[in-house]
């Protein structure tokens, strides 16, 4: 390398909306911190469905990157600090580190190098390793605000999740059952192991009967679809109860139906939370809390993970792994 050569890094763009074949893998330099920052060596990236949605030019982070593309897209990440700026203080190279960044309009995770600010960093627990910490931040953090600080759910309580499986939902159960709820959970039947066995004490098969038919007096409705699901969730509510729905696209409408029944539900859209981050962290060490990853990619085959996630038929979590090779028919 010449010497006034800069290193260089891989990172996932795109440079107009559309399909999955718009994310391309692009060079450019490595970033230096600036002095309350620190970089991070990425080794895995999160998947949500935000990224899809923002990708297709859908959704509120779209209207605010449309007229700064290209974009490298990305908002979970797990790595390895390897410099510090000089203001600096709680983190240290050689630190295992992660977070929710540039929430919502610089995104960045999916690159191999990333500059953050250290205050949105936490510290990954022995316990836990890069691939499933890169899994956790915004769908955690989205699960955790749902139930608490908007359903201000309390022990005793039945709760119903939809999309129980999925990469919110199953953090969600598990958060549900950890505060000593009543939970109930809809999935496919392909799934109704998976939530058994993570404690789940009703699992609904909505192919096969119509949920609203089978709850009643709820306190509390996460709403992981959004449309004619969270409308027809309404009916499950007790006098009392409450919806939140996740989905912005539809939020307005369901929440204008539930002023039209004279009842509760309200939008949510995630904020990242460093303090909310730690105390998920602890179930995770206290062994409460699970984080299932159903599928690992190489930053090439982000297209594929994207057409995946983009069916609504994920298990939990998609992860890009900065770390391993593409697949050889890669896109």
């Amino acid at each position: 390398m010449e010497q006034n050569e800069m290193p260089t890094m891989k990172h996932l763009i795109y440079s107009e909306f559309g399909e999955p074949d718009v994310l391309t893998v692009a060079e450019t330099a490595v970033p230096e911190p600036g002095p309350e920052e620190v970089l991070v060596r990425v080794r895995a990236a999160g998947l949500n469905p935000i990224d899809w949605k923002t990708r297709r030019g859908l959704g509120f982070a779209a209207l605010q990157i449309r007229d700064h593309l290209p974009w490298t897209p990305g908002y979970d990440l797990a790595g390895e600090v390897v410099a510090v700026g000089e203001k600096v203080a709680t983190l240290m190279p050689g630190d295992r580190v992660m977070g929710m960044v540039g929430f919502p309009s610089e995104g960045g995770a999916c690159a191999q190098y990333r500059t953050v600010s250290a205050e949105e960093l936490v510290i990954v627990p022995d316990e836990l390793d890069l691939v499933s910490a890169a899994a956790l931040p915004l769908a955690g953090l989205t699960a955790w605000q749902a139930l608490y600080d908007v359903g201000e759910l309390d022990p005793g309580q039945k709760v119903l999740i939809h999309a129980g499986a999925g990469g919110v939902g199953h953090l969600a159960v598990q958060f549900a059952l950890a505060r000593g709820a009543h939970v109930l959970a809809t999935a496919s039947s392909d799934n109704r192991d998976f939530l058994a066995g993570l404690g789940v004490h009703e699992v609904i098969d909505y192919h096969a009967v119509n949920f609203e038919d089978e709850c009643y007096g709820l306190d509390l409705v996460i709403d992981l679809v959004g449309g004619d699901t969270g409308k027809r969730s309404l009916k499950t509510l007790s006098e009392h109860g409450l919806l939140v729905t996740v989905p912005t696209v539809t939020a307005d409408e369901i929440v204008s139906e539930a002023e039209r029944l004279g009842l509760r539900a309200h939008g949510l859209t995630v904020q990242p939370d460093v303090f909310q981050l730690e105390e998920i962290l602890e179930l995770i060490e206290d062994g409460q809390v699970k984080v299932h990853v159903d599928g690992i990619f190489a930053l090439e085959d982000a297209p594929a993970a994207h057409r995946l996630l983009e069916t609504g038929h994920v298990r939990g979590k998609l992860v890009l792994d900065l770390e391993i090779e593409p697949e050889p028919d890669a896109v």
